[in-house]
């Protein structure tokens, strides 16, 4: 699936540029991607898109999140360190990063691996229409040297 959405960002510069799901999804099979992973990564942009398209304005707050411990579990120390980094950054706001932690949790693996969540993030940022500026660019890009890592401190 996150092969699928790798190729849709590099292919499509702007989400409307994509053409609707049934013809998205021929295209993607000529490209030979698997028709379970094809449907598998529309349902998952699909679920991107309703999230994305919602806004609430008691998300854009300047509170700590706190992470329950089924969170923690299902998305792993690494990931929720680099979120936490991506905020405190100023990279991401609040509701991005709820939707970057529900689409996370939507995949049917546990714990998310940080390359996995990049290419959430890149993809949020992606149906927002929105580019990752140079800071983001080169974490989101960057060549991680062990995934196991302890998360980067913002310090």
């Amino acid at each position: 699936m996150f092969d699928i959405l790798v190729y849709l960002y590099e292919t499509y510069y702007r989400p409307d540029a994509c053409p609707e799901p049934a013809a998205l999804a021929r295209k993607l099979s000529a490209v030979g991607f698997d028709d379970v992973e094809i449907s598998e990564a529309l349902d998952w942009l699909n679920g991107l898109t309703e999230m994305a398209g919602t806004t609430n304005p008691a998300l854009e707050s300047s509170g700590t999140r706190f992470y329950i411990s089924q969170e923690v579990d299902a998305l792993g120390s690494a990931a929720v360190g680099f979120i936490q980094f991506l905020e405190l950054a100023g990279l991401l706001t609040a509701s991005q990063r709820e939707i970057v932690i529900e689409r996370a949790l939507a995949l049917d693996e546990s714990p998310v691996t940080l390359g996995k969540l990049k290419i959430i993030v890149l993809m949020l940022l992606w149906s927002q229409g929105k580019e990752p500026d140079a800071l983001m660019f080169d974490d989101l890009f960057g060549a991680d040297e062990d995934e196991d890592a302890e998360p980067r401190l913002l310090h």
